[in-house]
């Protein structure tokens, strides 16, 4: 099976402009997440879409592959799709997010192992939350799963609700997922579902994936047990330069 990884990276950024670029111990993010992305055993190929000639040309600088993309893109989702049009030969696309410098390989070649079914159109990683803060973070995606581990719902609020116990014991009497960020595709689900409109969930949650599964898509999870850092801020930056020894 042909598998494309793709790291979407952009210039632009309210809260970190020019985050990509960024030196982190003497290499850029964009750098550092293409080197980890090289080393997953499942991916036939490791390539950047981009928006950006800085980006473009410092990729190529570090010897990676690099294709310019359309400026207008809303979501990573769509960039990759413009890739699956202009690199139509691979059978898997998996989306990979450019603000992970330290992202493990073997999350990459776990999510591509979905693909190895017939059936997966569109796979993801889950975690299962561990920490009440976690479960209450409304920036951390929680994800709810059928018994084929196939993503039934995903909401930034705790679901699901456990009536009549106190939210402190929660994690003690359910089992919660939340959503690590990282989709895999086949060619034409990608192609298909860029197409669609933003449904009424999608723009309730702030979640493009509620759109693949309001169109009837189906989204076939895969558990972790890793997590990577993503950095948006230079705050984050600092607290992954922290966490990490070079």
């Amino acid at each position: 099976m042909n598998i494309l990884g793709i790291i979407p990276a952009r210039f632009t950024s309210t809260r970190f402009p020019g985050k990509p670029l960024v030196d982190i111990a003497g290499k850029t993010m964009i750098q550092r997440v293409y080197e980890q992305c090289q080393k997953a055993k499942s991916l036939t190929k490791v390539l950047v879409a981009t928006d950006n000639d800085q980006i473009h040309d410092h990729v190529l600088h570090f010897g990676g592959h690099v294709t310019m993309t359309a400026p207008e893109h809303q979501s990573g989702t769509d960039r990759c799709a413009e890739i699956a049009s202009l690199h139509p030969d691979y059978d898997v696309y998996i989306n990979i997010q450019g603000d992970e410098p330290f992202i493990d390989p073997e999350q990459i070649d776990t999510l591509c192992q979905c693909f190895n079914q017939t059936e997966p159109q569109i796979a993801t990683l889950i975690k299962k939350i561990n920490t009440t803060e976690e479960l209450i973070n409304p920036n951390s995606p929680k994800v709810i799963i059928n018994t084929k581990q196939q993503a039934i719902y995903f909401s930034r609020t705790s679901i699901p609700f456990l009536r009549g116990e106190e939210i402190e014991k929660w994690l003690d009497k359910h089992t919660y997922y939340k959503h690590i960020g990282i989709y895999g595709y086949r060619k034409q689900t990608l192609l298909a579902i860029t197409r669609l409109p933003i449904s009424s969930l999608e723009y309730a949650e702030g979640l493009e994936q509620l759109r693949w599964i309001e169109n009837g898509y189906t989204i076939q999870t895969t558990i972790t047990s890793k997590e990577s850092w993503a950095i948006d801020t230079p705050e984050d930056l600092q607290k992954v330069l922290d966490m990490h020894t070079f």
